[in-house]
């Protein structure tokens, strides 16, 4: 498994309002994409930073989605360029079934 955290940082606050329709708009594209075990929308404590998190299935699937293509069309969703991590998962807890 290979986490992606995408972060979206500005000098102004995000409108966390802003975020929530965000992410009610853009989740039906995600729902039951191949390779992708979960999303999540997220805005830190000062609203100065969104962050996507994705938990996939492999790193290639992950690479493979993030094209240049994928990165403008959200830098225009969010007003600015994101920082995109691929991050090795070497654990991982999943209480949803309990």
């Amino acid at each position: 498994m290979i986490g992606v955290l995408v972060t979206f940082a500005q000098t102004e606050k995000f409108d966390r309002s802003t975020i929530a329709r965000i992410a009610d708009e853009l989740r039906v594209p995600f729902e039951g994409m191949a390779g992708l075990r979960f999303k999540s929308f997220m805005l830190d404590e000062d609203g100065l930073r969104a962050r996507n998190f994705y938990v996939w299935d492999d790193e290639e699937k992950a690479r493979a989605f993030f094209t240049q293509e994928i990165v403008e069309k959200v830098t225009g969703v969010y007003g600015v360029p994101p920082r995109i991590e691929f991050l090795d998962i070497v654990g991982f807890v999943d209480n949803s079934g309990t």
